[in-house]
């Protein structure tokens, strides 16, 4: 999708306190954990993934399973957007030699690092120059651990371009990380039903974003396959049985809801957004239950979530479980009673830019105290000044900051057209709260 933008965008006011139903599109996470299943699960029937979220991310994970061999076709345009591979798929991955090109979609190097390994051939997996930057090696080790697979960094840096040698996953036990990213574990998690046997993987050290992992388990259960897990350990079970055909609804984007809920919540309106609910694959939509510590109401009913905005105070949370809402709690923060702290989210460093440091600098050009600390940080409310704001590439920058120049005049939102990775539209639809 490609939607022209200014290189610098102003955010003008609310005027009026918002009372609106909003749609948000398909989850990312959901949407790419899906085109992996669909892909690699045996099948003699059609499959079909409703509700698919077009974006950069997802469409550049469409283009690799595409260079992979793999068939299927996409369907933006309808009412309602879907993907569709056709009856019948390759018994593994049909290309023995492919170059992929991620761009800055860490859900799809990380997904299909692990996904080329179940080939029998030579990949190499590449992106922009922040993808460069982004660590990688915690998965190649996890990799490594299993027989018939070299998983190299093609610099020596444990970043990516990764080369992937193999053939064929032989099964196994591993010991891996998951303290920088649990896409790691995820990706894994998902190509050891298509190894000769049975995988098992003990997790070493601290885990971050819990509630991803669990995406991704659920989900596997979801598309028949067999894992199972007691604390540390994950034992995956392969593969083997066909399935007739498959029809698969994609959530919508708990995390892209937290910008209208935030909204809700600064300009003391009521914003419900559709099709959400308390028991979601995605554990961002817990980024509620802050809100409601913050002081907001917060309903839930058969048409989706409402949040009610209200008087604000400060929290003190630990996001580690959420951490794609820190930027958008932040904006929040900057308009609550007393200040907030947001611990334990150290790992974000690594994201689309350093997140933590980005927050800081932009937040404190708008005239907000902040201080940083190596895994968080604290924000106290002030007066604030509006003024241009830098996005560093990165999506959750500009929709976050964008919350601020809703309530304070003068913001400029740099490099707008950056929200293409994960919602195309958002500018669109944070214009029709008016």
């Amino acid at each position: 999708m490609h939607i022209s933008y200014p290189a610098e965008l102003p955010i003008e006011p609310m005027t009026s306190v918002p009372n609106r139903d909003v749609s948000v599109p398909g989850s990312k996470s959901i949407t790419n954990r899906a085109l992996v299943f669909a892909a690699l699960t045996p099948r003699k029937g059609a499959c079909v993934l409703r509700g698919a979220l077009q974006s950069e991310d997802t469409e550049v994970m469409v283009d690799c399973l595409r260079k992979l061999g793999f068939t299927l076709e996409t369907h933006w345009d309808d009412s309602e957007p879907r993907v569709c591979f056709p009856a019948g798929i390759p018994n593994g991955i049909p290309a023995i030699v492919a170059d992929l090109f991620v761009a800055n979609s860490g859900t799809t190097m990380r997904f299909l690092t692990a996904l080329v390994a179940t080939g029998h051939g030579r990949y190499r997996l590449d992106g922009i120059p922040r993808m460069r930057e982004r660590p990688i090696q915690d998965l190649l080790d996890a990799l490594n651990q299993l027989e018939g697979v070299k998983a190299t960094s093609e610099t020596g840096n444990g970043c990516p371009p990764v080369i992937i040698e193999t053939h064929g996953l032989r099964g196994g036990q591993v010991k891996m990380k998951a303290d920088l990213s649990s896409q790691f574990l995820s990706g894994l998690l998902m190509a050891a039903p298509f190894a000769d046997d049975d995988v098992t993987i003990e997790l070493v050290g601290p885990v971050v974003s819990k509630p991803y992992i669990e995406m991704s388990v659920m989900m596997m259960r979801q598309w028949g396959y067999r894992v199972a897990y007691q604390g540390r350990k994950f034992q995956i079970g392969v593969r083997r049985e066909e399935e007739e055909s498959r029809d698969y609804v994609i959530e919508p984007d708990a995390s892209a809801a937290s910008y209208f809920f935030a909204a809700a919540a600064i300009l003391g309106g009521r914003i419900t957004v559709a099709g959400m609910h308390r028991n979601m694959l995605q554990g961002d939509v817990k980024f509620v239950d802050l809100l409601e510590q913050m002081g907001c109401r917060v309903e839930t009913c058969a048409s989706g979530i409402t949040v009610h905005g209200r008087l604000l105070k400060g929290i003190a949370t630990d996001m580690n479980a959420i951490s794609d809402t820190v930027m958008t709690m932040a904006a929040v923060a900057c308009f609550a009673e007393g200040p907030t702290t947001i611990r334990n989210v150290g790992h974000i460093r690594h994201k689309e830019t350093d997140r933590l440091s980005a927050l800081v600098t932009e937040l404190r050009k708008l005239g907000v105290e902040v201080e940083e600390y190596l895994d968080g940080l604290k924000i106290t409310p002030g007066p604030m000044k509006g003024c241009a704001v830098d996005t560093y590439n990165d999506h959750r920058m500009a929709m976050s900051l964008a919350l601020i120049g809703l309530k304070v005049p003068g913001m400029v939102i740099r490099n707008p057209g950056c929200v293409a990775k994960t919602y195309p539209k958002f500018w669109q639809d944070l214009e029709r709260l008016r």
